[in-house]
């Protein structure tokens, strides 16, 4: 275990980067870092967001990395140099999660002015503003094959979405509070979201039904992530807790206690760090 120290504000979301080298990490303080995962030794510090940087994601082949800030934009960078590469703007509120698509040439954001944002992830044009949320949307995944996005929402619903046309597929109720997080299987039957009302909630993809409500969090829950080979999910809480669940059955396997709440978890490609 590692403790990368560096960022002179609270750190808002960390993800591995597709081949496991690189750890990305956003912070309150304005600035985005990459790290070496192996030795923990500090890469780049991005700078330029004016204001809180709230989520990071990698594109699929590593070469660059999105982040989404308070300043209602979200940025587009070289891994390798560290260089600005784009600035999307269009949201009217502050943006709190991006994905980009399998194929890295769509991105998606999530804001708090109820919209998601699809880009193109090459020009940084926009593609499609997606609406039906009745509050802030917290987190966007898209499927393992491209073809559908999630969305989670301080509405308490989870929404999917045709990528291509931009229209809506199901609406998925069932959260007392916020949706927080959301997160597909590897294999796209499965999604699974995380929520303030202290649970985590696993739904069949193709029919919307509710498949499982994972309980014993003592708070809400911020972040959730299947393992690369879809047999375990892990869930990330305010309670000071981690804890991995057979993604099967529902079944607690191990709770992980840690000194502080936990705001984000990734697991990385090979499935032997969390």
């Amino acid at each position: 275990m590692q403790t990368l120290e560096g960022h002179l504000g609270s750190s808002n979301a960390v993800t591995f980067s597709p081949d496991g080298k690189q750890l990305a990490s956003a912070s309150d303080d304005k600035t985005v870092r990459l790290w070496d995962a192996a030795t923990g030794a500090p890469l780049q510090t991005l700078e330029g967001h004016s204001r809180f940087v709230r989520a990071v994601a990698f594109s699929p082949d590593g070469k660059q990395l999105a982040s989404a800030s308070d300043d209602k934009t979200v940025r587009l960078w070289d891994t390798t140099t560290g260089a600005l590469i784009q600035t999307l703007e269009g949201h009217l509120r502050f943006v709190y999660a991006v994905a980009f698509s399998p194929d890295g040439k769509c991105l998606a954001s999530a804001s708090d002015d109820a919209t998601v944002g699809l880009w193109d992830a090459t020009t940084g044009a926009s593609l499609q503003t997606l609406k039906g949320h009745l509050r802030c949307v917290c987190a966007v995944a898209f499927s393992p094959d491209g073809k559908q996005l999630a969305s989670t929402s301080e509405d308490t619903t989870v929404r999917l979405w045709d990528t291509a046309a931009g229209t809506p597929l199901q609406t998925l109720k069932g959260h007392l509070r916020t949706a927080c997080a959301v997160a597909f299987s590897p294999d796209g039957k499965q999604l699974a979201s995380a929520s303030d009302d202290k649970t985590v909630k696993l739904w069949d993809t193709a029919t919307g039904a509710l498949l499982q409500t994972l309980k014993g969090h003592m708070r809400f829950v911020c972040a959730v992530a299947f393992s690369p080979d879809g047999k375990q999910l892990a869930s990330a809480s305010d309670d000071k807790s981690v804890r991995l669940w057979d993604a099967s059955t529902g079944a607690p396997l191990q709770t992980i206690k840690v000194g502080v709440g936990v705001q984000a978890l990734a697991f990385s490609s090979d499935g032997s760090c969390l």
